[in-house]
């Protein structure tokens, strides 16, 4: 009895389309063809079906390897730090041109050669022109493993006019693989014509049961009820909090007497108006973590716009690529928030404010990029940027985004650097009473993100199941809902914890929580970019 571990017999979609090289009517922009043409296809990685990020070179396996020096091909800058690499892999393909059984190459296993394949095989390894595997491993009666390599691939491309449509690949003719054997590698090339039109090609790519199934509704509605009852939790403890204080404040001038005995009896918010906005010691980072946070909400929000309008799924590294233009032409804002908001406060170092703030974000990337390269080096993975695309991503960022941040800043500090408090700060601190356990800042940051992160955390699941599993994400309208979602339910979970951070005498029976999204205030003390919020740990350790 024969079972199969794993089988690729099965047809797999092409990734990557096939691309004209003849430049005299095809192109990159049309994928316009002329009958008989050349068509190239571009091999491009293999790696681990269960890991995306193991990826090599494809012809570290000992494939056929083209005679001579083969073309490459080099993407945006996305493409390559997606850690994609395209080679001519010297087939020959005519557009509209059938062809039968022809032989790529014989290949001449040695122990080397077969170890290498064996390896491959029983991890799975897929080529990255196809979603394939390298071979099959099959476990006979006698407890032998066999691994198996597919020496045939049977292409098969629906055309439409002069212009590809769909491409699929299936391998055939299995054969042990042993040393010493001699391996006809050979290929067919079967052309369909179909009717689907050219802007819907990548239709067959896309996954819609999956992505649209009734769940996906189901998780945006339940987003959508926690942000009513967040938004009616903080109406409420605001008419509640606020209504008696208003009327108090409101009495006409003949009430003096009992006015002055309720203020000299002032509980809650009122003990510590004078001492909110006094300025934090870590101002300078506190200022940059605004100003940052500030900046990447408005950057998802417009990358989620611009793949919406302009279905940036489709071309590979597109996403990344304009993650990187938008981030930087965005600095501004990181520049305009964090000056502001330092000079408000009476911070006299702006530029060191300036440049942290310019330089927080990216240098973390960059830290924890160089490790993940030094790994992906070590081991020889096509993740590792190369070090021209270093350069680049240096100078997007030394030449766009710290000169805009810079102009922020200053621009921060006059337009919108002016005090604006709406009430005075009291020379002497008020002591603040001892807070319990589990409002402590370590408890508060386990804590914190609980409610932001269950309104998400279903889409998450689908962005990283497309991540895991190969698949296409392109519903980036419900990302749009989802992260609007997040916001409201960030503001109104910042508003309940600090309310009742501020409220020690008044018993709430609110959930303490804090919000870590979108950098806050401080790390600790939560709050969307840009809304100025008082942290009871920073005020309390500044009157210590």
């Amino acid at each position: 009895m024969i079972s199969t571990v794993r089988s690729a017999s099965a047809a797999a979609l092409l990734v990557l389309l096939l691309a004209a090289v003849s430049p005299s009517s095809a192109s990159e922009s049309d994928h316009k063809f002329k009958e008989g043409e050349s068509v190239t296809l571009w091999v491009n990685k293999v790696g681990p079906y269960n890991n995306p990020q193991e990826t090599y070179n494809y012809y570290s396996l000992p494939f056929c390897q083209p005679a001579g020096t083969p073309a490459h091909k080099w993407g945006g800058l996305g493409e390559v730090l997606g850690g994609n690499e395209l080679i001519d892999s010297q087939i020959d393909i005519k557009y509209r041109k059938n062809v039968g059984k022809s032989s790529i190459c014989e290949l001449e296993l040695d122990e080397s050669k077969a170890k290498q394949f064996k390896d491959a095989i029983e991890n799975s390894y897929w080529f990255e022109f196809f979603m394939a595997h390298v071979g099959e491993t099959q476990i006979d009666k006698n407890s032998d493993v066999k691994h198996l390599l597919f020496t045939h691939k049977k292409i098969v491309i629906k055309y439409n006019g002069d212009q590809i449509i769909h491409v699929n690949l299936t391998q055939e003719n299995p054969k042990p693989v042993e040393a010493g054997k001699t391996m006809d590698m050979t290929y067919s090339v079967q052309w369909v014509e179909t009717n689907t039109a050219f802007a819907r090609r990548f239709d067959a790519y896309l996954d819609h049961p999956f992505f649209e199934h009734q769940i996906h509704w189901f998780s945006i509605f339940n987003s959508f009820m926690m942000v009513i009852f967040l938004t009616g939790l903080v109406s409420m403890i605001l008419m509640r909090t606020l209504r008696n204080d208003y009327a108090k404040y409101a009495r006409e001038d003949d009430d003096l007497e009992t006015l002055e005995r309720d203020v000299s009896e002032e509980s809650g918010w009122k003990l510590v108006h004078g001492d909110v906005f006094r300025p934090p010691r870590n101002l300078v980072i506190l200022s940059a973590v605004v100003g940052t946070g500030a900046q990447l909400a408005m950057l998802v929000l417009l990358v989620i716009i611009l793949a919406i309008i302009g279905m940036l799924y489709i071309g590979r590294g597109a996403i990344v690529t304009t993650f990187i233009v938008c981030y930087a032409l965005t600095s501004f804002i990181s520049g305009y928030v964090s000056g502001g908001l330092y000079s408000r406060n009476g911070g006299k170092s702006w530029i060191k404010s300036m440049i942290l703030t310019a330089s927080l974000f990216p240098f973390t990337c960059f830290g924890i990029g160089f490790i993940l390269n030094t790994i992906a080096i070590f081991y020889g993975s096509l993740a590792a940027i190369p070090f021209g695309t270093m350069v680049v991503v240096f100078v997007i960022w030394a030449f766009i985004s710290f000169p805009l941040a810079l102009l922020g800043t200053v621009v921060g500090r006059n337009w919108s650097g002016a005090p604006n408090n709406p009430c005075r700060v009291k020379t002497i601190p008020r002591p603040i009473p001892e807070k319990k356990w589990y409002l402590t800042p370590s408890v508060v940051s386990l804590m914190g993100g609980l409610l932001p992160f269950g309104s998400i955390f279903i889409e998450m699941y689908f962005v990283f199941t497309s991540f895991w599993n190969y698949k296409v994400y392109y519903v980036y309208g419900f990302m749009l809902l989802v992260f609007l979602i997040l916001i409201i339910v960030t503001v109104c979970v910042t508003i309940v914890d600090q309310d009742d951070r501020l409220f020690p005498n008044q018993l709430l029976l609110w959930i303490h929580i804090d919000v870590l999204f979108g950098f806050g205030n401080s790390l600790r003390c939560g709050g969307l970019p840009g809304i100025d919020l008082v942290c009871a740990e920073d005020l309390q350790k500044h009157q210590m």
